[in-house]
């Protein structure tokens, strides 16, 4: 136990968290996912939410919305993941290139996988802002947005000492990605579980990407001591 919460050490606090935070997620993926299946309340506040936003939809509002969802479609998050990842190597950030580059493409090819598990419909209007004839259950754009800030801010997190300024990376990551699950519900493409299912779908590979980036990364260092030792 005591190695478990250890903050040193190959399989130590990190570990302990992450397996944690994937089971946590994992399970509120699983619940919602059940939910859409047997017809729980879930859909009926999924539609009722979507046919008042989309009543309450203003021009003013929609080009902000149009600007947030475009930003963060595949090529906007590929092109930030590529500026990004320029910038980790000047600083010489390999290790964070390769878990930034594994959150992103894999996470994509999950979310497409899911979505053709699931087979949702998304959401039907008379006059929509947008049209979309893919699946819905999980949100692309999400889980893109949930994976690609969330590995800055793990970055960020690990670069600075202050716990303000931790708490503050985390509380952008979180409004940057509540933003885009907002915009494609305000838009009329996904339901209010879509988006929530992708910010589980999303922590959860997330969490697996990180912790095992990490434990890699412990595991090479003391490797390397131990030949070091010799």
């Amino acid at each position: 136990m005591q190695a478990r919460l250890s903050p040193e050490g190959v399989m130590g606090l990190h570990l302990t968290l992450g397996v944690l935070f994937l089971t946590a997620a994992t399970w509120v993926f699983a619940a919602l996912a059940e939910g859409l299946a047997t017809g729980e309340p879930l859909t009926v506040v999924d539609v009722r939410f979507s046919n008042w936003l989309h009543a309450h939809a203003t021009s003013s509002l929609t080009v902000v919305m149009l600007l947030i969802t475009n930003l963060h479609s595949t090529w906007g998050v590929i092109i930030m993941s590529l500026a990004m990842s320029v910038y980790l190597l000047v600083r010489r950030e390999r290790h964070w290139v390769f878990t930034l580059l594994l959150t992103i493409c894999g996470g994509m090819l999950l979310n497409v996988l899911l979505k053709n598990v699931f087979h949702r419909a998304r959401p039907h209007f008379d006059n929509p802002i947008l049209t979309l004839t893919s699946y819905g259950f999980p949100s692309g754009h999400t889980m893109m947005a949930t994976v690609f800030y969330g590995t800055l801010c793990a970055f960020v997190i690990s670069r600075v000492r202050g716990w303000h300024w931790r708490a503050l990376a985390v509380v952008v990551a979180i409004i940057l990605i509540a933003l885009v699950g907002f915009s494609r519900i305000y838009l009329g493409v996904h339901y209010l579980s879509d988006v929530l299912g992708a910010m589980a779908e999303g922590s959860a590979w997330l969490a697996l990407c990180l912790t095992a980036m990490e434990t890699m990364r412990r595991r090479r260092l003391r490797n390397k001591r131990e030949f070091v030792d010799r």
